[in-house]
């Protein structure tokens, strides 16, 4: 081992030294692939340092490491996208498996069902969490590392939110009580939005109590715990006990089972303001969501204050870029689809001299013409019309008409908006959204 490295189970110290070296090294991927095959010729502590330093600075939320006969396969997922980083062989894949079993407390005589464990790397005065995954496979074990990097949380105002937007969030996250939910599939940025939002309102005088699976990042002046369901403390069971300890902003990781949903209600209509996540499809499916899940309808409209849907798309690369001019054909799609929101919210122009992005690739975004993504948000705001509308338990679509009548942009259309705003491109909305 390196006399400049030290490392501990459970914990990775890489001295400053080391991790600016690691740093000028690798700027993207394939700096990551030149210097994972040279690092692995040295020892495994060079080599885990090369791949975790690198995917953090390269910003991968997710690094895989995957055996084959004689090598192992490293891809890394980059604004999620899985890329293939580089290739190991098979004795140092053997030994890095090892390490990372010993760091992130599993065991290392299994090899015959999944594990999985944590660890923590500091490095330049913070730490980063990884979550370890083991899966045995046909030739050893798959291994998938979470990098959680608290460098990813960000402020309100990063989440990509058109003006009239963060002035409605603004507005509702700063309310006595209620109930804000993000809905999305899974890596569609709900937690980033919730923790910005929290972030936002953190202060001395207010009690924040998060409940999650698991605790994703740890911000300073928030009670969080995590939810241990082999011990008999789930969401409905820590909730229960939330409640009792005088919070003002509860975050509930996930609304799953009816009992949470049930409490988490009742405290949005007892001087609570919650904030929680919901597996929906788009905003207007919250509401029977919720009735499925055997919420109270009477108690569902009061509760709610807003109801939001995201995905995230991926922004072009400012280096590589090139702006054209629009097609006919791209003309009339975006045209026919924004159409009936130019009197609800102030866009840009949409014409025949509107250039739109071109995307190459470069080092920069390694070879993919995209660096970074942003949201693209659908918002229901629940007023005292649609709490009337409620009532009537209104199918999804006849939710969805209702509250495009009263001004909500869908996803899609919020994604156009930032095709033309030069942040994106069509094909990526087409890809995330649908066809347009």
């Amino acid at each position: 081992m390196p006399e400049n490295s030290k490392q501990i189970a459970g914990r990775v110290v890489i001295p400053l030294e080391r991790s600016n070296e690691l740093k000028e090294k690798i700027k993207n991927i394939v700096d990551f692939k030149e210097e994972i095959e040279k690092s692995s010729t040295q020892d495994i502590t060079a080599f885990l340092e090369s791949m975790l330093v690198g995917a953090i600075n390269f910003e991968a939320s997710d690094l895989h490491i995957e055996p084959s006969k004689d090598t192992a396969k490293i891809r890394a997922r980059i604004d999620g996208f899985l890329q293939d980083a580089a290739t190991i062989n098979y004795k140092i894949y053997q030994g890095g498996l090892s390490r990372i079993k010993l760091l992130s407390g599993t065991k290392l005589n299994i090899s015959d069902r999944p594990q999985d464990g944590r660890f923590s790397i500091s490095m330049e005065g913070f730490e980063i969490e990884i979550r370890a995954s083991v899966l045995p496979t046909e030739h050893g074990e798959a291994i998938v590392l979470r990098i959680l990097n608290p460098k990813s949380l960000v402020e309100i105002e990063s989440l990509g939110l058109r003006k009239d937007l963060l002035e409605i969030f603004e507005k509702e996250i700063k309310k006595p009580n209620g109930m804000i939910i993000v809905t999305g599939p899974t890596g569609s940025g709900k937690t980033t939005t919730l923790y910005a939002f929290l972030k936002r309102i953190s202060r001395p005088e207010i009690k924040i109590i998060t409940i999650e699976d698991p605790v994703e990042y740890h911000i300073e002046g928030l009670s969080q715990t995590q939810v241990n369901p082999s011990k008999g403390y789930d969401f409905a069971s820590g909730l229960q006990s939330i409640v009792r300890q005088d919070p003002d902003v509860i975050l509930v990781g996930e609304i799953r089972d009816s009992k949470t949903c049930q409490i988490a209600l009742q405290a949005a209509l007892t001087g609570h303001l919650v904030f929680t996540t919901l597996h929906t499809n788009d905003a207007a499916g919250t509401i029977a969501r919720l009735i499925s899940l055997e919420g109270n309808l009477a108690n569902i409209g009061p509760a709610i204050n807003l109801s939001v849907a995201q995905r995230l798309v991926r922004q072009i690369c400012p280096k590589c870029t090139e702006f054209k001019k629009i097609s006919p054909e791209n003309l009339n799609k975006i045209k026919k689809e924004l159409e009936n929101i130019k009197e609800k919210i102030e866009i840009p122009k949409v014409d025949e001299s509107l250039k739109i992005a071109d995307v190459k690739g470069c080092k920069e975004c390694n070879l993919t013409g995209y660096k970074g993504r942003i949201a693209a948000f659908e918002v229901i705001a629940i007023d005292d019309e649609m709490e009337k509308f409620i009532l009537n338990n209104p199918s999804i679509a006849a939710f969805r008409e209702e509250a495009t009548k009263k001004g909500m942009v869908t996803m899609q259309q919020d994604g156009l908006i930032k095709v033309i705003e030069g942040l994106t491109t069509i094909d990526e909305v087409n890809r995330v959204m649908g066809q347009i």
